[in-house]
């Protein structure tokens, strides 16, 4: 991984935030074009904002790009382009908690603070036999006081590396290597059969179902589209034309939706392709649509803010990962 060993607090930063909600695998191509493109605070702090979204592309979670951005224009004018040293002031950058804070101080300035990531979590719950979730408040409690006592002052970051690679290479999810652990005799999860069973996480709540349409309009080819700003998913990012309903429309339940006909009002449209169903998964949504690709011969009178870009700036431009899928198909 290009970030292990890394002292950078700035690099360590950008890794973290991006394997917040990305697997290593996947996160190591974003890292490498990321710090390429923005390789100090600087950069990243004057940066467009439309050009870091568009390098933040394909992540997901779109939060974490804001508030890197905010937190890059924070450290810039606040601490000079200095990354702050200590762990109070890093934990109070936007979208930094508590595990990242602790990494960055850790890892870059040999602070005295335990990482605590998915990794260490198991290691702990299963080393001592811990059943309580440990995505619940008195969970985390439990396990960052338990992780902080454990931890090795000198140096403290080859500690936590440790526990963490321990993690990821011997006590894994899955299939652990409990026949090569050197912790067997005095682990509680392997000595109860509790080796699968341990670490416990709460039951995750239901989540909430949403249908999108998204009409693709064409005008003398330039394309309708806007960002979406309202405190929702895909904040700061640019969708098409968009009808939300209570379930997936076709092609017959479009003509005689009453948005759609807000939109085409007195405009003769030409219906060119409609796509397949699509679907993703987010942390707490499930978003289902599809797309219907229409030209018109005259500009839309009521585009509620929509706005006509070319084909060429509309490459310029980040969206959700629900539509780049669509358009690079």
């Amino acid at each position: 991984m290009p970030w292990k060993e890394e002292r950078d607090p700035y690099r360590i930063w950008i890794s973290e935030i991006i394997l917040q909600q990305t697997r290593v695998e996947y996160g190591i191509h974003y890292y490498d074009r990321f710090v390429k493109e923005f390789p100090d605070i600087k950069t990243l702090a004057t940066a467009p904002e439309n050009t870091v979204f568009k390098f933040w592309e394909g992540l997901g979670y779109y939060s974490r790009c804001r508030n890197l951005i905010a937190s890059a224009k924070i450290i810039h004018e606040k601490y000079g382009g200095q990354f702050p040293v200590s762990y109070n002031e890093i934990l109070t950058l936007k979208g930094v908690g508590p595990y990242t804070a602790s990494a960055i101080a850790s890892f870059a300035f040999d602070l005295p603070h335990a990482v605590l990531d998915g990794n260490v979590f198991r290691v702990l719950a299963r080393f001592f036999g811990i059943d309580l979730p440990v995505n619940s408040s008195a969970g985390k409690k439990v396990f960052s006081e338990l992780a902080n006592a454990l931890l090795a002052t000198n140096p403290p970051a080859v500690y936590n590396q440790a526990i963490m690679d321990f993690g990821a290479i011997i006590c894994k999810p899955f299939l652990p290597l409990c026949d090569q652990c050197p912790l067997q005799k005095k682990c509680v999860a392997f000595s109860t059969d509790k080796v699968n069973s341990l670490p416990v996480k709460e039951k995750a709540p239901e989540k909430r179902k949403r249908f999108f349409t998204y009409l693709i309009v064409e005008y003398k080819k330039h394309f309708y589209i806007k960002k979406r700003t309202a405190k929702d998913i895909w904040q700061n990012l640019h969708e098409f034309l968009l009808i939300e309903t209570d379930s997936v429309m076709n092609e017959v339940q479009l003509l005689s939706n009453d948005a759609f006909g807000k939109f085409f009002k007195n405009i003769p449209y030409e219906l060119k392709s409609m796509s397949d169903i699509s679907k993703q998964i987010l942390s707490h949504q499930v978003i289902t649509g599809r797309f219907f690709h229409m030209e018109i011969k005259e500009p839309l009178d009521n585009h509620s803010g929509y706005q006509l870009i070319t084909a060429r700036q509309l490459q310029m431009l980040a969206f959700p990962k629900f539509i780049t899928a669509y358009l690079k198909d």
